[in-house]
């Protein structure tokens, strides 16, 4: 019956009403895009998770090469499997440990097969508009086993829903041979069928050893296990029907059914680092039942109350979807390693307790320190302590300090010594349940002394006697000495801040000195942080484009100074970047890095250059990062703090463009949204800042350095029930510049706010416009070592 023209205009209105509640009933979850950074190198991946888990359950792809470091690319079309390990957008290949794969094919096959050929194993073709992803949810249609498949988590323990057809050959595939990246350099992986419900055993892993118990929902008609390393032209591998236990290097297990059409088989995996029987623990009270829509709404209900730390309002949908994504990377990043009892294991190879404390076994933080950390000290700030904490606990475990390392594998692996700046940006900004005196001594001790046995010598800070001889590290002797030099003498300030506050006055003139040390590898001439010989020759500079190695034993460097190359281990001068990038790593003393330009006026001029000139002008073989504006590289680390140094320099409307550039340009939506990798949470931090408004230009300290806040309003939800709010009037994309600013209705006039303002709650407005204000924000520069 058609509507009156008098009942229309209440249904239109209706209908109107209607889509505006739905729009503003839409929680934080809901915007949330696991599948950003799934391509274009973000090395992320679209799994189930949930905050500060041990389990990151996830569709494996490929297992080879640096492309594949999270096991998942969203340009592949199709899966190897569903695996219960997965690193959060690192540049290294490893994880995907335990992986379980459901397959209907006449012939069982041991052997995933290839991304080329998949018909040669048990991977399965899938279309993309078949597959979702939400914060603790994952599923897929795998079409060439005609089976629908879902993924949910606990936080030390994976689910699996596998709905198959009407077929006589289910099958599920359980292959412990699988792994991102290299395997297990010593030890074998073993299973045990214990009954036709439960698979039980251990992967040896490229980091340390996982353990696992399976439970499955039906019980096995048939089952077996297999070796895939017996691989022949004429065979898949070796299958062992009824044999119920296997060991080895590729081995795994296989259960098979008949089922129904639409039958549902459910799979929950515990896994723990310490025994099998951790990983039954953490299953039995993780997972009680068999109830997977319930334990995917509790996995929902987990993430809706994380992600409410931030509140949004008035942002596009766009807006809301890259900054709730970016939240939920940040949130994801920190790993515990303890079972539900506490045990863990220690670097000592030991299993330790930890009793009041959640224990993290892992700490990326080349990475992390810049962004990510400093982000949990102001929306999670009941977890900073355990993360000192599980520093502390390494600490008496192994009877040293550690830098960058996966679950208590102690390699130095990154330049730098930074879990030294994680721990005093803590303990500036007042956090305080650790034994800061055991912390500051194993620093100390490290900044200081080359470790002695049983620590490896490889453990101590590089190049630290020449660090401490000459005031720098020489590049004839130290690989990436340059940033060495720079990165160290910022770990000293950082050592110095904490020996004030504690009192050690000595300690405190001894680093603070040290912290100088960057001006050591200054030079004048060029205008860059140049790399500099033993006996205090700068390395001559690059003529005729003709580069050479030399090598002296084992060490090997460019002979050449070439500030646009960015170079390879074991050769480069420069970690990941070039000399233009690490001009500006002197993030403890912005202001003496100003005086050795010469002040303000050249500063700005190379910084200008920097962010301008074209990074073409470097020929192709020196390109090897992504996420570029000029010589400016959003996609690694060391270039992160770079546009907010204009604040120091009394232009702060040149780090509100390129802050609001850098938000707008390098964050997008969709699989190529992140411009490089995602780091372990540093990308995404970055974002959650930059988009607010501040950036913590110095960890170590308890001030952010203001920029342009994206979005029109956004509230920090604080302890104690405080808020903080920063709310920008007239903000446009083209009114990216502030005229003024008020804090509590008082005028703020600062391009810094501390801590403690932010924690005192209250509301910071900026009053934005389309031209820059040359007045506001010009004097008082955010704090330096250099007064």
């Amino acid at each position: 019956m058609p509507y009156s023209k008098a009942v229309l205009p209440l249904l239109i209105m209706f209908f109107s009403v209607s889509l505006a509640c739905q729009a503003q009933t839409k929680n934080p979850v809901d915007y949330v895009d696991p599948f950003i950074g799934t391509d274009f190198f973000g090395h992320t991946f679209p799994g189930a998770s949930l905050p500060n888990a041990m389990v990151h359950l996830s569709p494996d792809v490929h297992t080879e090469g640096w492309t594949y470091c999270a096991g998942y690319v969203y340009s592949e079309s199709s899966i190897m499997g569903f695996s219960h390990t997965h690193w959060s957008g690192v540049g290294m290949v490893n994880g995907g440990e335990v992986l379980l794969m459901p397959t209907t094919a006449n012939k069982l096959q041991i052997v995933p097969g290839t991304l080329e050929d998949p018909d040669a194993g048990y991977r399965s073709r899938f279309e993309h508009k078949d597959e979702t992803a939400s914060p603790g949810y994952y599923s897929v249609f795998l079409k060439d086993a005609d089976v629908k498949a879902e993924l949910t988590s606990t936080q030390r323990a994976g689910f699996h829903r596998y709905t198959f057809p009407e077929s006589e050959t289910s099958r599920i595939i359980l292959d412990l041979g699988h792994q991102i990246g290299e395997g297990a350099e010593e030890g074998i992986s073993e299973l045990k069928i214990i009954d036709d419900y439960q698979i039980e055993g251990s992967k040896a892993a490229g980091l340390g050893k996982v353990y696992f118990v399976a439970e499955f929902s039906k019980p096995f008609l048939y089952y077996g296990t297999f070796d895939a390393s017996y691989k022949t032209p004429e065979s898949n591998g070796s299958i062992f029907p009824y044999k119920n236990a296997e060991a080895g290097d590729k081995i795994g297990a296989f259960v098979q059914y008949h089922t129904k059409a639409g039958e549902e088989v459910l799979v929950k995996v515990g896994i723990s680092y310490t025994s099998v029987e951790g990983a039954r623990k953490n299953l039995k009270k993780e997972i009680k039942g068999w109830d997977f829509d319930e334990v995917h709404k509790q996995a929902e209900e987990i993430w809706s109350s994380e992600l409410s730390r931030i509140k949004v309002d008035n942002g596009t949908d766009t807006q809301k979807q890259l900054f709730y994504t970016a939240l939920y990377r940040s949130l994801l990043s920190q790993y515990i390693s303890q079972d539900v009892d506490g045990m863990y294991f220690g670097a000592d190879g030991e299993i330790h307790k930890a009793k009041d404390h959640d224990f993290y076994g892992s700490f990326s933080c080349w990475d992390t320190y810049r962004t990510q950390h400093p982000l949990m000290t102001l929306i999670a700030p009941e977890h900073v302590d355990d993360y000192i904490k599980s520093i502390a606990a390494k600490v008496e475990n192994y009877g040293w300090l550690p830098a960058q390392h996966f679950l208590n594998v102690y390699g130095e692996s990154m330049v730098g010594d930074h879990l030294v700046p994680v721990i005093a940006d803590a303990y500036a900004k007042g956090f305080r349940d650790f034994d800061s005196n055991l912390l500051y001594k194993a620093m100390r001790k490290k900044a200081l002394e080359r470790p002695k046995p049983p620590v490896p010598d490889h453990m101590g800070r590089s190049g630290l006697q020449y660090y401490k001889e000459v005031g720098y590290a020489p590049i004839d002797k130290v690989t990436e000495a340059v940033p060495n030099t720079l990165e160290l003498a910022y770990d000293d300030w950082c050592i110095a801040q904490l020996a004030k506050t504690l009192g050690k006055s000595k300690d405190y003139e001894l680093f603070r000195k040290r912290a100088y040390n960057y001006q050591n590898v200054w030079d004048k001439q060029t205008q860059f942080m140049r790399p500099k010989t033993y006996d205090g020759s700068w390395l001559p500079e690059l003529k005729d484009n003709v580069q050479e190695i030399v090598r002296e034993g084992d060490h090997a460097y460019y002979r050449y100074f070439d500030p646009l190359l960015v170079g390879r281990r074991p050769n480069r001068h420069y970690t990941e970047s070039n000399a233009w990038q690490y001009i500006w790593s002197v993030q403890h003393d912005v202001k003496g890095l100003i005086d050795l330009f010469g002040g303000k006026a050249p500063f700005i001029k190379k910084l200008d250059t920097f962010f301008e000139m074209s990074p073409l002008i470097s020929p192709p073989k020196y390109v090897g990062v992504v996420g570029t504006m000029g010589q400016y590289v959003h996609g690694n680390q060391p270039s992160h703090h770079v546009a907010y140094l204009y604040n120091y320099a009394g232009q702060p409307w040149k780090t509100q463009f390129r802050a609001r550039q850098i938000t707008e340009q390098l964050y997008r939506p969709g699989p190529g949204g992140l411009c490089g990798n995602e780091d372990m949470g540093s990308l995404s931090s970055w974002y959650i800042f930059s988009a607010m408004g501040f950036y913590p230009v110095t960890p170590g300290s308890p001030v952010y350095s203001i920029g342009s806040p994206l979005l029109d309003q956004v509230s920090i939800n604080l302890p104690k029930g405080k808020k903080f709010t920063i709310k920008a009037i007239n903000n446009t994309k083209d009114n990216k510049y502030i005229q003024s600013a008020s804090l509590n209705g008082n005028n703020f006039e600062r391009t810094w706010i501390g801590h403690d303002e932010i924690l005192d709650g209250g509301v910071l407005v900026f009053t934005m416009g389309s031209t820059p204000n040359k007045k506001w924000g010009i004097n008082g520069p955010p704090s330096s070592m250099s007064k």
